[in-house]
């Protein structure tokens, strides 16, 4: 996906549930502060996982409307999903860091990304294969921090056990980038 598609699917999104407002929480919120990211891995996915912060019931209406297997879909290629709030395990304070999409090409509809090391915590705290592979390219490239990012996962809801498990990605993402990112100044290009 690219930024101009996430802008069209929250121009669509607002139209269908008639709100101002959109929070973006999947993959795709990185294009909030990277509208261009260099790695394929960031931006694979076709969907983006949004619902209106104000009306989270209105979700299952986008879903309907701009969802899989939508006309709208099947049309342009990507495709809303329409979750709710409880979708993503976030850090606290997370809403204070949302970086807003608003522009002409949304007419006027924001939508509300989340800040590149809350979404890693909550790729982490997801644990799928896919959302590894997404922190992982994060971390590679130099999108995130891992100070930041240990910091954030600290401040997770969730059980100690899950978050020994989540504080262990953390330590291996450390051992595996730590001395090639931190040489870089934040930056690995792979050399």
């Amino acid at each position: 996906m690219k930024r101009q598609d996430l802008e069209h699917i929250i121009r669509a999104a607002g139209a269908i549930a008639g709100v101002t407002k959109l929070i973006i929480v999947g993959s795709q919120s990185i294009l909030g502060k990277f509208p261009r990211p260099g790695n394929a891995v960031l931006t694979a996915s076709l969907e983006a996982d949004i619902y209106p912060p104000q009306h989270p019931e209105l979700a299952e209406v986008i879903d309907g409307s701009i969802g899989r297997d939508s006309s709208f879909h099947a049309t342009f290629g990507y495709y809303a999903d329409g979750v709710g709030p409880e979708t993503a395990t976030l850090p606290a304070g997370w809403e204070d860091r949302l970086i807003e999409i608003k522009n002409e090409n949304t007419q006027g509809v924001a939508g509300l990304c989340l800040e590149p090391h809350d979404l890693a915590a909550s790729k982490l705290a997801s644990g799928r294969e896919k959302d590894l592979d997404f922190v992982d390219a994060l971390v590679a490239g130099g999108y995130i921090e891992l100070e930041t990012l240990r910091e954030r996962v600290q401040n997770l809801p969730v059980e100690p056990e899950m978050s020994t498990l989540i504080a262990g990605r953390v330590a291996y993402l450390d051992t595996k980038y730590g001395r090639k990112v931190s040489r870089n100044n934040g930056l690995d290009f792979g050399m």
